[in-house]
């Protein structure tokens, strides 16, 4: 019998002890509870390790997943890599694409698309949110219905209710930092490392919605209002996301920061990207089509997404530590 063992033993029978000694008292689950705190040993489990930190999250002691009545939760959120960038990217092309398929292809018209993508999107969003951990189908399956919501209701206050671009996109960079600031006041981190908790799925999805919202009305602003054409505000939505990029490695422009940044700029770039290979060439796009297009970046974000889903290569292993409150 090894050291470990016995002193395994040794601690049990301490613990049964102090148990059956204080039988009489009617405290015995604190009592036992409290003994068994002391002297269990950890049989299989690793000794807790310092979180590791890139700048996109914060070491601390807070761990607000043990807190009473906080479900605990594994990262509902991929990593951030090159594959998150990609799939992103693609999605946001599908969400432009696909919203222009569904409203003018298939004579679903505008206000009918909305409610349809939106339904489904409410459904999707509750499997997601019943889950513990990440899952890629579904997450992915999310963030694609969750970017044609977000061309949707850009399209609508544009086509429907008549606000210009300018004002639409102003309205969505308010309601963006209105976001952020309440999620932030909420729970002092920005940082998509920490999203185990249903409150923090709440406030990152809200988040995505905007983002979305928002890049498509300055998408179109730009290509359409400014008469930039679709390559070229893809190449400038392209430039300025490299500059973000470039600010974070050069000059240690904040992480989560850095990342917010880039996450909203890939939105119309995406959608700069989609509407140029699917307009017509008299519009300035290659003329591919919709359905074409469409077709094209589903079946890509399908295979990278399977990649992930059995290689779990942008999973992020157990609870990560929190900020502690300010």
């Amino acid at each position: 019998m090894t050291y470990r063992a016995a002193k395994g033993r040794d601690r049990g029978g301490l613990a049964r002890f102090y148990m059956a000694w204080h039988t009489h008292t009617g405290n015995v689950q604190a009592t036992f509870d409290i003994v068994v705190a002391m002297t269990t040993i950890p049989s299989e489990s690793p000794p807790a390790q310092p979180a590791r930190h890139n700048g996109t999250q914060q070491p601390s002691e807070a761990r607000p997943w043990k807190k009473p009545g906080i479900r605990q939760m594994l990262n509902k959120v991929p990593e951030v890599t090159l594959y998150f960038w990609i799939i992103k990217i693609l999605c946001t092309t599908v969400g432009e694409t696909a919203a222009d398929y569904l409203n003018v292809n298939l004579n679903f018209g505008l206000t009918n698309t909305t409610y349809v993508v939106s339904a489904i999107l409410a459904i999707v969003l509750v499997f997601q949110f019943r889950l513990r951990l990440y899952i890629p189908p579904v997450y992915w399956l999310a963030v694609v219905l969750i970017s044609v919501v977000g061309t949707l209701i850009t399209d609508n206050m544009v086509d429907n209710f008549g606000i210009a671009l300018t004002t639409s996109t102003i309205g969505f960079a308010i309601a963006l930092a209105l976001t952020f600031a309440a999620w932030y006041a909420s729970e002092k981190t920005l940082s998509i490392h920490t999203i185990v908790t249903r409150r923090r799925e709440a406030f990152y999805w809200l988040t995505v919605l905007f983002t979305f919202a928002l890049g498509t009305a300055a998408g179109d602003l730009l290509a359409e209002k400014v008469n930039l054409g679709y390559w070229k505000s893809a190449v400038v939505f392209g430039a300025a996301i490299g500059l973000v990029f470039l600010a974070h490695r050069v000059v240690r422009l904040n992480a989560i920061l850095a990342f917010w940044l880039a996450y909203i700029l890939t939105r119309p770039f995406g959608a700069s990207l989609g509407d140029y290979l699917s307009q017509p060439r008299a519009d300035g796009g290659l003329g591919l089509g919709t359905t074409i297009t469409s077709v094209m970046f589903l079946l890509a974000i399908a295979g990278v997404v399977a990649f992930l889903s059995i290689t779990k290569k942008d999973r992020i292993e157990g609870p990560v530590a929190q900020p502690a409150p300010a």
